[in-house]
């Protein structure tokens, strides 16, 4: 036997595209380090429900090293890649840190992007991380608790005004969600407001709320929101927003809850490959998800700009990273077996899934389109299926089983010390 050491594979990022590679090459004679900052894998597509109280963290998120801990090619280094060293094929750490590579996976996802506006955030937070849902379900909760013990009527009414930015399936889950919490969960258990009151508008700069979906089915959406309550307002883009509320045009909209769902940056680290961006910052990759001129660098996931064969962008969502991680990992187990390489990555659309609120979703899948009672079983099958463990499946059923027959939210817990008030809101 050689006692040549296997090829070390670099993963940064332990999202979909990571992971699902990992996995994939779970036999290969390779040494694969797994670099995140955070140790655990997260279910992206249900945080909205940490936020609004739905499900605890453990629900959607699993230790990285309990996931791999049976792959013995594998090990997890906690920590943050700050740069990549192409020419001596390296990635430098945070922690002063740095790790030779001779096949390199960047998968490290994408950040919140306020379109030059990054001041606003303060104010509007985003949603990409549990830290993030965590803060965002103590702000919505406290906006509850600030209102009920405000005398003055015009304050109060601000406390209970909610604006998501950003008419995307994130937007439309949280703002229908929101609703729903205003007008069901806490009905009966405040005494000098009724939270049935709140304002919960979504806003969002196109002409329709989820324009990825066909208009038909956006146009339902748009329906099932406005009978839960909210307030759609499509057409139109905030151009400002602090403590106080949100402009939109000539008007300014007091709210003390503003939550950013309207766009996402690619993570920084892609600028450090020294190769062509798109406009969001996202690696323009070689059709086998290779950097140009570095046939042993790939980028796959949120940082990937590739297109399918129809032209079009290969969307920013669960299903494409996981694909794209098999395919980088079918590329590697072809090239260490000496065997023709996969080629092209082609992007398989199996549909697009979006939730309204209680048992009202749509679904896209190819010609079948499904709105309302229906489509919401089958966005709720998907989901638990897709859960990275049995444990958070059996979880989230019960839980969900509950939430539909009690319109209760089992995590409604404030954390941290809720009686400072926040500093002025029109400050910067």
């Amino acid at each position: 036997m050689s006692s040549t050491p296997f090829p070390r594979l670099v993963v940064i990022g332990g999202g979909f595209a990571g992971l699902w590679a990992i996995r994939k090459l779970a036999r290969a004679k390779l040494r694969i380090t797994l670099i995140d900052r955070r140790n655990h894998h997260l279910f992206q597509p249900l945080l909205y429900q940490v936020a609004t109280a739905g499900l605890s963290a453990p629900d959607i998120a699993a230790p990285l090293r309990h996931i791999l801990g049976r792959q013995h090619n594998v090990e997890v280094r906690l920590g943050q890649a700050l740069r990549i060293d192409r020419q001596q094929h390296q990635v430098h750490l945070d922690d002063g840190g740095v790790l030779g590579y001779d096949l390199l996976l960047v998968a490290s996802g994408a950040t919140h992007a306020y379109f030059g506006n990054d001041h606003w955030a303060r104010h509007a937070p985003g949603l990409k991380s549990l830290e993030d849902a965590l803060a965002l379900r103590r702000k919505l909760l406290l906006a509850f608790e600030r209102a009920e013990t405000e005398p003055d009527p015009e304050k109060q009414a601000a406390w209970l005004s909610f604006a998501i930015v950003g008419g995307g399936p994130t937007g439309v889950e949280l703002a229908g969600t929101l609703a729903e919490i205003a007008r069901h969960t806490l009905h009966n258990e405040f005494r000098h407001i009724d939270p049935a009151a709140a304002k919960v508008r979504l806003v969002e700069a196109g002409p329709r709320v989820l324009a990825g979906f066909p208009a038909v089915l956006s146009l339902k959406a748009r329906r099932q929101l406005q009978r839960l309550g909210v307030e759609v307002l499509t057409g139109q883009a905030v151009t400002a927003i602090d403590g106080e509320g949100f402009q939109l045009g000539e008007r300014f909209v007091a709210a003390r809850t503003v939550v950013w769902a309207a766009g996402v940056a690619a993570s920084p680290l892609g600028r450090t490959l020294d190769t062509p961006l798109d406009r969001a910052g996202r690696v323009q990759v070689e059709p086998d998800l290779t950097v140009p001129g570095c046939p042993e660098i790939f980028v796959a996931g949120d940082l990937a700009a590739v297109r399918q064969v129809n032209g079009q962008p290969v969307p920013g969502v669960a299903p494409a990273a996981k694909q794209m991680g098999n395919h980088v990992a079918a590329i590697i187990a072809a090239r260490l077996g000496g065997k023709a390489s996969p080629g092209a990555f082609v992007y398989r659309d199996f549909g697009n899934l979006a939730t309204i609120g209680r048992v009202a979703a749509i679904v896209h899948l190819g010609k079948l389109k499904l709105s309302g009672v229906l489509a919401w079983w089958f966005w709720l099958a998907a989901h638990v299926f897709f859960l990275i463990g049995f444990r958070n499946r059996v979880v989230v059923l019960l839980n969900w089983a509950v939430a539909y027959w009690s319109y209760q939210r089992s995590a409604r817990i404030i954390l941290g010390d809720p009686r400072p008030r926040d500093p002025d809101p029109s400050a910067d």
